[in-house]
């Protein structure tokens, strides 16, 4: 069953669009997306790894992680969740960060709004929007290796819900 992959690029816009079909039922979709446990088997592209530092799933609260290489090396990252449709919606906004939370100077800033549906009874679909504040950011995340790096998390993703 194919999993019908959209990744829009919107420059004048400074959005990206994506979605993708799984084939799990939208409750354990959600949960997957939402938990910190659960986020931590699909989300950083092989090899790395994501570790959570802080997951408070509520309107205001963080998700703070880090994107672990093979080395050692982290990547911190903040999303803040503003807001929250248990079940069928979240938005929050992301950047860099340090390790305590604190942002990137000058750092890449975007706010994303994820819906999910289901899809002939036993299927979920993701619709992802991701808004950039500046232009660079959304050159950086369209030409820097993005879509490769969400296929694959994904892909990690259809493993993850076929054994969970």
């Amino acid at each position: 069953m194919t999993n019908n992959f959209v990744f829009e690029t919107d420059m004048a816009a400074k959005t990206i669009h994506i979605a993708r079909e799984f084939n799990a039922p939208v409750e354990k979709v959600w949960r997957a997306w939402t938990e910190a446990d659960l986020l931590e088997k699909w989300i950083a592209p092989k090899p790395w790894t994501a570790k959570t530092k802080i997951m408070d799933f509520t309107v205001g609260g963080i998700w703070l992680y880090a994107m672990v290489g093979t080395e050692g090396q982290k990547h911190w990252v903040y999303a803040k969740f503003t807001a929250i449709e248990n079940g069928s919606a979240f938005s929050s906004t992301g950047m860099f960060c340090d390790g305590e939370g604190n942002p990137v100077v000058d750092g890449p800033k975007s706010y994303r709004d994820t819906k999910f549906t289901t899809v002939d009874g036993n299927r979920t679909r993701v619709d992802s929007v991701i808004t950039f504040e500046e232009e660079s950011t959304i050159k950086m995340f369209a030409q820097g290796g993005f879509k490769e790096g969400t296929t694959m998390t994904f892909s990690q993703l259809d493993e993850f819900l076929t054994i969970k």
